[in-house]
């Protein structure tokens, strides 16, 4: 190993929720973190004005402030953070993780904890980079409540989208439900669920219909948007045709719905198991943790494990797991003597006798 790598006792690769909380716990658990903010820096948070449902705030908070005191909290307890992309992790044959960022920059690490997140797919429509988080939200259950008694607009066709139009009726006057295509990749009880809310009157669904722009100012949030609608579906890629009907709709929100990406590719050099989606799997363990991967001392948490609940608080939740089994793993580490950082302690004295 080069004298010019540095080595640490903890990498965290992510400053979300769940790197955040996994930091505040390493730190306080003496195990000196270097946390890696990586492209997305305070994660999904950043996008989001007003987080009204992170216990603690009565008040609520925005998710920049959220983001920035837990920042200040992990590095009141020792963390050290660096703006450092992580390209590439890969286990060595003396146990320890070597760590490549896209600058070059390399570390060596005993434990490594994923935390770097999912990031929500976009469509790159005129007026998206301008409201997200200004009436154009990738949560419902995050951001639903802010537009009580508002028509809104989610768009996609699989389980979330369901999912979220179904949730939204609880805030919604009426939730329209875009799609591209005709047919849904949902599951039936999905289906069936919306359904129910069709047949209520609180859902409209709009087959082979999809989003062109979004209008709106951050100051009065969103006014209306364009979509575009062919039954032969797919309208975007049909825009010229004289059967695709473009036309505008007054909403006061818009939900995307069509799946994140797992910020898991920096992964591969290591045996890390991922599912189809790219989520990193975890192996449960004792007091169902659920943040140990089948490679010894790399660790999961927060959105790049959990494609289910997607939320700041789980999140945390789950950061703090991780850094306790992180712990754990580095003392069992520290017992064998085989700590890439530990350095030896000096013999005790034979007692003589002589007081």
């Amino acid at each position: 190993m080069s004298d010019e790598i540095e080595h640490r006792r903890l990498i965290i690769a992510g400053t979300g929720m769940a790197g955040l909380t996994a930091a505040i716990y390493a730190g306080r658990s003496n195990n000196d973190p270097l946390v890696l903010e990586g492209d997305e820096p305070g994660g999904q948070l950043t996008l989001t004005t007003d987080v009204a449902n992170y216990t603690g705030f009565p008040e609520g908070i925005s998710g920049p402030d959220l983001i920035n005191d837990a920042k200040e909290q992990a590095e009141q307890f020792g963390a050290e953070f660096d703006h450092g992309i992580v390209a590439d992790v890969a286990k060595r044959d003396d146990g320890s993780f070597h760590v490549e960022l896209d600058d070059g920059t390399e570390y060596t690490t005993d434990a490594f904890i994923a935390a770097s997140g999912a990031s929500a797919r976009t469509l790159g429509v005129p007026g998206e980079e301008t409201m997200m988080g200004y009436g154009l939200s990738t949560c419902a259950t995050c951001d639903g409540a802010f537009f009580r008694d508002e028509d809104m607009l989610v768009v996609g066709g699989g389980d979330a989208a369901m999912e979220e139009a179904h949730f939204l009726t609880k805030f919604a006057d009426t939730v329209y439900l875009a799609h591209r295509r005709e047919g849904f990749r949902a599951e039936d009880y999905w289906v069936e669920k919306v359904m129910e809310k069709v047949d209520a009157g609180e859902v409209e669904i709009m087959r082979n219909t999809e989003l062109l722009e979004i209008h709106g100012t951050q100051a009065d949030g969103v006014d209306h948007v364009s979509l575009a609608r062919n039954e032969a579906g797919y309208p975007k890629e049909n825009l010229d045709d004289p059967d695709t009907e473009q036309f505008d709709m007054d909403v006061g929100a818009v939900f995307y719905a069509i799946g994140h990406t797992p910020n898991t590719a920096y992964l591969e050099g290591t045996s890390a198991e991922m599912d189809a989606e790219g989520y990193l799997e975890t192996q449960g363990g004792e007091g169902g943790g659920q943040t140990a991967t089948a490679v010894d001392g790399l660790f999961g948490a927060g959105d790049v494990v959990d494609h289910h609940y997607q939320q700041a608080v789980t999140a945390a939740g789950m950061g703090c797991k991780a850094a306790i089994d992180a712990d754990g793993y580095l003392e069992d580490l520290e017992r064998a003597g085989e700590l890439g950082t530990l350095e030896a302690e000096p013999e005790a004295e034979t007692a003589t006798g002589d007081d």
